[in-house]
């Protein structure tokens, strides 16, 4: 696996609360759509792996999820998964977002965080994000605050959404990794297969349509993922869909009254949640799809570490 001299490569965790907008990072550095994004806080479960590779360098960036007060088994899960990376990598991003209030403060639940990664005595960037919606009188103050905290070897203020300063970001992460040779192919994107993609988007829709505990209390599974037919046929314009590839997923809950909200009145709301995951999947494939969703529960899966291992949380 060649490289050019003075490469360089490593590995940085994206580490921080739920919601500050580490999965939009991760995307926005990637180019491409790896991780679901929701407004709704916890949305990213597991590490996501995503490769950017430069002819200079070579980075692979771990989404993670976010660090809260854990309460049960997948919470406990979710944070042991972020703490675990952030022991892995080269460099932590530490990613924030400015505070509600016009005073600049570290919350309780950062503080956390921080005494954690001076535990791990990790590099460590803190990573500035939604500078979009603060005036930008009001970033200094906030660096100097979380400078006060943590010795920082770098703060970066960006826009994830916007892209704003991710470029930067970027190009100040590789100049901290050590010399040496490309980590994966060059065309390697995520380690995330295809079967593992399609059940994160239908989980997306889930996240999107649905309100309360329901997205909170949901795992999907993908049963089937038939691609016998995926080859398009002779003549299909460049570009354009071609061929099929038949899926089936269960959407899997806790209780029946969470199912009965999913499927909706005259089965509205889990045709709605299939038509807008079929949308993306088939983005993502560059195949026709034909979707088969089912609601099943499992009664008390997030609590037990067996309802976890059954739906690929282990």
């Amino acid at each position: 696996m060649a490289s050019p001299k003075n490469h360089r490569s490593g590995f940085a965790a994206l580490i921080g609360r739920p919601n500050v907008g580490k999965s939009t990072l991760l995307n926005a550095l990637t180019g491409e759509k790896i991780a679901i994004v929701s407004g709704k806080p916890q949305t990213t479960r597991n590490r996501i792996l995503g490769v950017v590779t430069r002819p200079e360098g070579q980075v692979a960036f771990l989404d993670t999820p976010g660090i809260h007060q854990a309460k049960g088994e997948l919470n406990r899960y979710m944070v042991e998964t972020a703490i675990q990376a952030a022991e892995e990598v080269d460099l932590v991003l530490f990613l924030i977002e400015p505070p509600a209030g016009e005073k600049p403060e570290v919350s309780p639940g950062n503080r956390i965080i921080l005494e954690r990664l001076q535990k791990l005595g990790k590099p460590t960037f803190l990573v500035i994000n939604k500078i979009d919606s603060i005036p930008k009188g009001a970033i200094l103050p906030l660096i100097d605050l979380y400078r006060q905290e943590f010795p920082f070897a770098e703060v970066v203020p960006i826009s994830a959404r916007e892209k704003d300063g991710v470029e930067r970001l970027f190009t100040t992460v590789l100049s901290h990794l050590p010399e040496g040779e490309r980590l994966f192919d060059e065309d390697m994107l995520t380690d995330q297969q295809e079967r593992a993609l399609v059940g994160e988007y239908i989980r997306e829709q889930v996240l999107r349509h649905c309100r309360q505990e329901i997205p909170y209390s949901t795992a999907v599974l993908v049963d089937i993922f038939d691609e016998s037919e995926r080859e398009p046929r002779p003549g299909t314009p460049p570009g354009q869909l071609g061929g099929l590839i038949r899926i089936a997923a269960s959407i899997f809950v806790e209780r029946d009254s969470q199912k009965a909200i999913i499927i909706g009145k005259q089965g509205q709301m889990l045709k709605t949640i299939g038509t807008d995951a079929r949308k993306s999947v088939q983005r993502l494939l560059g195949a026709h799809v034909y979707l088969d969703l089912r609601v099943r529960v499992e009664p008390r899966w997030s609590e037990r570490p067996e309802g976890l291992k059954k739906l690929g949380y282990d």
